[in-house]
């Protein structure tokens, strides 16, 4: 992959990568145009405990999903895929790290996750120090399109400069022109803010308020006056689930749910009873913006596939990032990363044959063709920095009835 990042590794990722470099494939060599029978093994790093636990069924029961369509349809390269080994990302730098460890001892070929964007950061050197393919299906930081990855990390959810982008031409369709933003301190908050509010000016708003807060914090009456005190026509979130808090204390001030704009992290059917369980209609009004799909077929196949899956955020993204995978490693013929992480862009790039499953796809490589693999998700089109250049987003709201849905909308980076 002509990849413009450069790989930069610690000392002590540096020692890793000379006992693991030749394990994260279960062996390259030798395995000819039909992989020699070699099994193909997932990792997953998702967030089984934390604060973003509400993201976990939808992300390991997407990735176990495509799994279970590649078997169905003969497996990678002729052989059956093994379970998922699953790590734990537990929203804590050390832990996502251990766990991430533990995937690379284990000697899987790609690792789906992490699932937060700072969890990412935590593991990535880890992961692509080894030279295996990383892919998450839910990091949106801006700041993973220059991370130092020598090409083996991959996403197929948006960027936040995209989202933010949305959601500032929705606070400004619905008329508001004095805007406070608040975000958590983070790579994730910080990006998205800065964004945010650049977008917001170019459609002529004023930021009256930016700022962060500490996501550890127990109470945030800090930033919830300096809202107050400049009393905006809107407030934009950029939150996970501590957001909740920070939203209920906006309800106790003058802060209006029909003023608060959120992000992806808060996109959960059961935030009302989270920010008030006594009073959930308490949210009503709230709007947010989140990366999404509009893919009712896929939908009902997750659901038939995990009939207790009542989340279904950024699981075609997760869905996407297995089955793309699957495909380079079937257009390279080898099962080491090293050898098909050149045909990840390949086989999602518009000059080839349009196919939108793992068995159509396969076979039509299979056939000499090359591929453009139309994902659950929509579009993907890595570009160099394996970046997903368009994307779907899902209007969502707190309305008379609960979560809702609003539209869809399609955007593009080239827009």
């Amino acid at each position: 992959m002509a990849s413009k990042k450069a790989l930069g590794l610690t000392a002590a990722t540096a020692a890793l990568v000379l006992g693991l470099t030749a394990c994260g494939s279960g062996g390259g060599e030798g395995d000819g145009g039909d992989g020699g029978g070699e099994e193909f093994t997932y990792g997953i790093l998702y967030p089984q405990t934390g604060n973003l636990a509400f993201l976990g069924p939808p992300q390991i029961s997407a990735a176990k999903y495509a799994i279970a369509e590649i078997n169905e349809a003969g497996g990678i390269l002729g052989t059956e895929v093994p379970a998922i080994v699953e790590g734990d990302e537990a929203g804590d730098n050390a832990q996502a790290n251990e766990a991430a460890n533990s995937l690379v001892s284990d000697q899987v070929n790609a690792v789906i996750g992490a699932a937060a964007s700072g969890m990412t950061q935590a593991t990535y050197d880890t992961v692509t120090g080894a030279e295996i393919v990383q892919c998450s299906g839910s990091n949106t930081s801006a700041a993973l399109s220059d991370i130092e990855d020598d090409g083996y990390y991959f996403r197929t959810a948006p960027s936040d400069k995209l989202s933010a982008v949305v959601m500032a031409r929705k606070i400004a369709e619905e008329g508001h022109a004095n805007v406070a933003i608040v975000a958590r301190a983070d790579d994730y908050g910080g990006g998205y803010a800065q964004a945010l509010q650049t977008e917001l000016e170019n459609l002529g708003a004023q930021v009256v308020v930016n700022e962060t807060y500490d996501p550890m914090a127990t109470t945030f009456d800090s930033v919830v006056n300096s809202v107050a005190n400049e009393e905006p026509d809107a407030v934009a979130l950029i939150a996970f689930e501590e957001g909740a808090q920070v939203i209920a204390q906006f309800l106790e001030s003058d802060v209006t749910g029909d003023q608060i704009y959120v992000t992806d992290g808060l996109n959960d059917p059961q935030l009302g009873e989270t920010v008030n369980q006594e009073d959930p209609n308490s949210v009503k009004g709230i709007t947010g913006v989140a990366p999404s799909a509009e893919n009712p077929e896929f939908t009902e196949g997750l659901t038939s596939f995990n009939e207790e899956l009542e989340v279904f955020q950024f699981a075609p993204q997760v869905y996407d990032c297995v089955t793309v995978i699957a495909l380079a490693a079937e257009a390279a013929g080898s099962v080491d990363p090293s050898e098909y992480v050149a045909e990840l862009p390949n086989v999602s790039r518009p000059e080839g044959t349009e196919c939108s499953s793992f068995a159509e796809c396969s076979d039509l490589l299979a056939d000499g063709e090359e591929i453009n693999y139309q994902g659950a998700s929509g579009n993907i089109d890595f570009d160099d920095n394996g970046d997903p250049t368009a994307a779907t987003f899902e209007i969502f709201h707190y309305g008379d009835d609960g979560h809702e849905v609003l539209a869809y909308e399609e955007h593009s980076l080239l827009d």
